[in-house]
């Protein structure tokens, strides 16, 4: 009989250990919406969110309506019920000047009729990361629990994280193009608190690594947890490098 024959050989330890680059991440889009209640162009705005999000999809365009400057405020300089100091923050740092106004990805302000050619070439890029979020109302401490998961997919990324509480569905008035006050206007995404800090928390990761953060926030007794979503984003010098956002998950709540 034939012994067979095999032939080894020694692998070094590192030899065995191959690289894979995780897949590429597909970019969401963020649209900071400057406007105010008594803003008569601002539907026209919000309009236009509506078209961008009704073609790329809820998940894929984010807005953030953030109401503030002057038009957020009575004739006498009151804020309205809508109106933050944060929001008022933004406002200054981008200089606006008019409204309605937006920033695209924080790569500077630019009117509504722009928006669509923005956000277009805005989502033919790919980001570095990955971002999710999970998040959740305790009911007994009435705050909003909230967990950030970033993924490293191209290179290494530095620059903050934010954490944002919008809320939909609040029927309050509004001046509309034609010069009515529309009583019963339904805002949505409405920029409620800054987690995390006005300008967020410093924030690294590295390609194929990944970072947990977590939150917790106060909800106020004037809020709607129900109709409530978190946003989250990685920023730095050059823009958003990702973005996304998730609903607030109430207990008890069903689902439609």
């Amino acid at each position: 009989m034939m012994a067979t024959m095999v032939a080894c050989s020694h692998i070094d330890e590192d030899e065995r250990l191959i690289y894979v680059k995780p897949v590429s991440a597909s970019r969401n889009v963020l649209i900071e919406d400057f406007t105010g209640q008594r803003c008569v162009n601002c539907p026209n705005a919000t309009d236009e969110i509506a078209n961008l999000i009704g073609q790329y999809g809820e998940g894929t365009v984010i807005a953030v309506g953030i109401h503030s400057g002057p038009f957020s405020k009575s004739v006498r300089g009151v804020p309205y019920a809508l109106w933050t100091e944060d929001g008022d923050a933004y406002f200054d740092y981008w200089k606006v000047e008019s409204q309605p106004k937006g920033v695209i990805d924080r790569r500077g302000t630019s009117d509504y009729t722009s928006w669509g050619t923005l956000v277009r070439d805005e989502l033919s890029k790919t980001a570095p990361l990955t971002l999710d979020v999970t998040c959740g109302y305790a009911p007994e401490s009435k705050e909003a629990v909230i967990d950030v998961r970033a993924l490293g997919t191209d290179g290494n990324t530095t620059g903050h994280l934010q954490v944002w509480l919008i809320e939909n569905g609040i029927t309050a008035f509004q001046y509309m193009p034609d010069g009515s006050t529309n009583r019963e206007y339904v805002h949505n995404h409405v920029f409620r608190k800054a987690v995390n800090g006005t300008w967020g928390t410093d924030f690294s990761l590295k390609e194929g690594a990944e970072v947990m953060e977590s939150f917790t926030c106060g909800i106020d007794s004037e809020w709607v947890p129900e109709n409530m979503e978190v946003v989250a984003f990685v920023y730095n010098d050059q823009g958003i490098c990702q973005v996304t956002k998730s609903k607030l998950e109430v207990p008890g709540t069903i689902e439609e």
